[in-house]
């Protein structure tokens, strides 16, 4: 590969990154229900004294139980359910 194919090919990765990474909200809300509410229900985002205080601490939280319960999600799938946490619930920017 030449120098100028290297190059379309890195602008066209590149390009098409943000619409492979845009998180699926529905998906989110049904990995949530299908998963999620095994242990808890909606009321523990809600709670007064809930410890999430951040849009990277919601992450770490959402890997945290997906290891716990040996999901083996993909990166995509985390992302679908913080997307639909925080725009449900949480309301991060």
């Amino acid at each position: 590969m030449n120098y100028r194919s290297s190059l379309v090919l890195a602008a066209v990765l590149a390009g098409a990154t943000p619409l492979a990474s845009a998180a699926d909200i529905n998906r989110g809300q049904e990995l949530q229900q299908e998963n999620c509410m095994n242990c808890h229900d909606d009321g523990v985002y809600t709670r007064d004294n809930r410890k999430i205080g951040s849009l990277s601490a919601l992450e770490t939280q959402v890997r945290r139980c997906e290891l716990t319960l040996g999901l083996q999600w993909f990166d995509e799938d985390v992302a679908d359910v913080v997307a639909y946490l925080n725009d449900a619930f949480y309301k991060f920017k």
